[in-house]
């Protein structure tokens, strides 16, 4: 199977919300309990970065990066979603989404990723290990997913570029204008 990492259009938006699905009815990728309409997700994503991996003319995988806070000194922070429809997991689909979303985050200035994780989910864990996120902490009982409270393991990825003493950063301005709201 011959993968490829494509900027997401609006038109994959349906084979896009099919694979959320998917994710949020195993109950260990995220707290979402249904699927947004395209113009909420849209709204709430950074307009870069949003990236499909498509075989054979279909999105069997995508990625994207939202804000994590609308405060100038955190411009540059991002949150991750990563998701790999039901029958290509474990291919490496995941492996190429994430390493292209992180050189599509340097692009734009990022200098840190990061992730909420159920700790049950080794396979996403396992995956951020291997493209350089180190686990910072578990948040506990942080909110609770089907009327149980759950924890995260909270990750990062400081870029080797960006926000350095020798790499450039982009503006906070800049990414700030840039941002959806929270």
């Amino acid at each position: 199977m011959s993968v490829t990492i494509e900027p997401m259009a609006p038109f994959d938006w349906e084979q896009v919300s099919a694979i959320y699905q998917e994710g949020i009815a195993t109950g260990q990728a995220t707290f979402e309990t249904d699927v947004p309409a395209w113009e909420l997700w849209h709204a709430t994503h950074y307009p870069f970065a949003r990236l499909v991996a498509r075989a054979d003319g279909q999105v069997v995988g995508w990625a994207a990066l939202s804000p994590v806070s609308r405060r100038r000194c955190y411009a540059g922070v991002a949150e991750v979603s990563i998701y790999v429809g039901a029958g290509h997991r474990g291919q490496g689909v995941g492996r190429m989404l994430l390493l292209a979303l992180i050189v599509e985050s340097e692009r734009h200035g990022i200098w840190t990723l990061q992730g909420a994780t159920f700790p049950e989910n080794l396979a996403s864990r396992r995956l951020q290990q291997t493209c350089g996120f180190r686990e910072l902490g578990r948040r506990e009982r942080i909110a609770q997913h089907g009327g149980q409270w759950r924890d995260t393991i909270l990750t990062e990825r400081r870029s080797q570029i960006v926000g350095t003493e020798n790499g450039d950063a982009a503006s906070p301005s800049t990414l700030l204008d840039n941002a959806p709201p929270l």
